[in-house]
């Protein structure tokens, strides 16, 4: 280790005292290099009034010590520092220039004080900046950290790069930003360039790494900027929305990679706020299922909207525990209650539901990994399709007011068994709909795959980039709606408020994508290239290993034509066909039978006469 390198890494107290006892040395010089000036001479004869030198850092230092020109922190030194020296050399040449008139200091010049003025904020604001440079460039030589580059010079992106250079892991070197303005000046000692120069500057760097640090852009925008760099060997990174800011949910620190919800999630419609409080505000709210992925972003968003209570219901203890203590770390004011409780278990459902004089109930609970509920039919049938039965039971015998099934497109011309059931489930809701009548709100809200939760291909193909690859896909043509999980759940609050009883709402997700060209794009936000067999060039190669058992190419939303708009722009109410109550639950009866006897061909074979649209695929 240099000299030099020692230096950079000098305790903080030492560097101050560095730093005062250059200017110790400084004042002195600028005011013999304003009197050399004046006089045109480079040796004045300075002997009549040499005291004044001494007596000159006594004037100025404790007036930068009061103005903090101290306490600035060298390397993160921006250009508010010339203020600060503006004002501290202004005020000690006021006191210079009162010890001269009052003291009757002879033969010194009097003009030179003014020279000594601008000298003086030259010589300390430039030993600063020199300082910063140096120390930037020692840090630099010896700096294991990760180099980046930050898309946007704003607020935001200050911010960003001074948490990164105080932090361990990434090292800022590069600002890009849209405004012309801004282009060439430097922010937090950095430069800012214009994007179109960003892949340039990068290579220069020998940085790979680009972090848009644009928190409050609209997801549109981000997606424009996250288009413009995909498939240039760069690994994108980006702060979360503005929204998970405020809300507290993350952090600044939480800088996480590019993901395809930054690409395909739409910017979100403004919640109706009346839909919404409608169902939760000032009431007990009970969330089936509530420690799955959407079960917790229900939970979560619930409780932003001013419930008095949340009571989780959930079979599995450790996603209990973990939403749980995530809603009591995020809303500590909120009364949470956690029942671990199969919904199978209607008496004890019913029990919690008096106890807790819960007013809505969201049942998010259910098996919905297709190739498993394929193989294991019965598991299948009775939590999709009797724990559905058995939580609309204990609903409406405890007189809640709203109940809201949590759906899916499988249900939809389904040709696998969990799509089957979900359809049969929704057939169960509204023949006890019109059964109660009306005295329970049923409500069913069907809405395609969701970006991240347990069963979506995103994880999945994650796992298999870190891993190398290969990245598998079923078919080339297999396409699938995709949402994120926060607009998903902030959609089936306010659908779940607008039924009048048994009906089925559609959330629009959009357009359907291509699941290949997902896992494309995933591949290349990593940073990385697809392998492509012709040129033998690429990193990821992606493999097709043929349809899963029961899954389709193309799914769907609706079953028929007949859909009306409603109020939200997003939110479409289905009409569809149901089974009469007597009907349906007498044969159910005979499923469960076979459920329990352990016959899954002939409960596959009942819920074939039941949904009528079932085709099982041929596998």
């Amino acid at each position: 280790m240099t000299a030099y390198y020692r230096l950079a890494y000098l305790p903080r107290k030492f560097k101050v005292i560095l730093m005062l006892l250059c200017d110790v040395l400084l004042l002195p010089l600028a005011l013999y290099s304003a009197i050399a000036l004046r006089l045109g001479i480079w040796a004045p004869d300075i002997s009549q009034y040499i005291w004044i030198f001494f007596v000159l850092p006594f004037l100025a230092v404790p007036i930068f010590v009061r103005l903090g020109l101290y306490r600035a922190v060298i390397r993160f030194m921006d250009d508010k520092i010339l203020l600060t020296v503006f004002y501290g050399v202004s005020l000690s040449v006021l006191l210079l220039l009162a010890v001269v008139v009052m003291g009757q200091v002879g033969g010194i010049p009097r003009s030179s004080i003014v020279i000594y003025w601008v000298i003086a904020i030259a010589y300390i604001a430039s030993s600063r900046f020199f300082a910063r440079g140096i120390l930037r460039s020692l840090e630099r030589k010896g700096d294991r950290r990760q180099k980046v580059a930050i898309y946007g010079a704003g607020r935001s992106g200050l911010q960003t790069a001074l948490a990164l250079m105080s932090g361990p892991e990434f090292m800022p070197v590069a600002f890009f930003d849209d405004s012309k303005d801004l282009h060439g000046s430097n922010v937090a000692g950095i430069r800012v360039f214009s994007p179109e120069e960003a892949l340039e500057v990068m290579a220069e760097e020998g940085c790979h790494q680009l972090l848009i640090a644009m928190p409050s852009a609209s997801r549109s925008r981000r997606k424009e900027i996250i288009h413009r760099f995909e498939g240039k060997n760069l690994i994108l990174k980006t702060l979360p929305g503005m929204g998970e800011l405020v809300d507290g949910r993350v952090s600044i620190e939480d800088i996480r990679e590019v993901g395809v919800e930054d690409l395909l999630g739409r910017d979100p419609v403004p919640p109706f706020q009346d839909l919404i409080s409608s169902c939760i505000q000032d009431r007990a709210v009970l969330v089936t299922g509530a420690g799955g992925s959407i079960g917790a972003e229900l939970c979560r968003q619930i409780a932003q909207n001013g419930p008095r209570m949340i009571v989780l219901y959930e079979q599995n203890e450790f996603a209990l525990y973990r939403i749980e203590q995530d809603l009591l770390k995020h809303f500590p004011n909120l009364k949470v209650v956690g029942i671990l409780g199969d919904v199978l278990d209607e008496d004890h459902l019913r029990k919690t539901i008096l106890k807790y004089s819960v007013a809505t109930v969201y049942h998010a609970a259910a098996y919905k990994h297709v190739p498993l509920v394929e193989s294991n039919i019965i598991s299948g049938v009775r939590n999709n399709v009797f724990g559905t039965w058995r939580a609309a039971s204990a609903s409406i015998s405890a007189k809640v007011e709203n109940f809201v099934l949590i759906s899916t497109d499988k249900a939809v011309r389904p040709t696998n068994v969990m799509g089957a059931t979900k359809r049969l489930a929704e057939l169960v809701l509204q023949a006890i709909a019109k059964e109660s009548a009306g005295q329970t709100r049923v409500t069913m809200v069907r809405f395609g795959n969701v970006l991240g939760s347990s069963g979506s291909v995103v994880p999945l193909f994650k796992e298999q980039i870190r891993a190398g690859g290969p990245v598998t896909v079923t078919h080339p043509d297999v396409t699938r709606y995709f949402m994120t999980i926060p607009e998903a759940a902030q959609l089936v609050l306010q659908a779940g408020a607008m039924g009048q009883g048994g009906d089925v709402f559609v959330l629009d997700m959009g357009e359907p994508v291509k699941v290949v060209d997902l896992a494309k794009k995933m591949i290349e936000l990593s940073g990385l290239e697809v392998f492509e067999a012709e040129s033998g060039r690429g990193d990821i190669k992606i493999s097709f290993v043929g349809l899963r058992p029961g899954e389709k190419l193309y799914e769907e939303l609706l079953i028929g034509n007949n859909v009306e708009k409603t109020r939200h722009p997003r939110i479409m109410r289905a009409i569809e066909g149901m089974i009469e109550a007597n009907v349906l639950f007498s044969e159910l009866q005979k499923m469960s039978r076979y459920c329990d006897d352990g016959q899954p061909a002939e409960v596959k074979t009942k819920l074939g006469e039941l949904v009528k649209e079932y085709k099982p695929a041929n596998i």
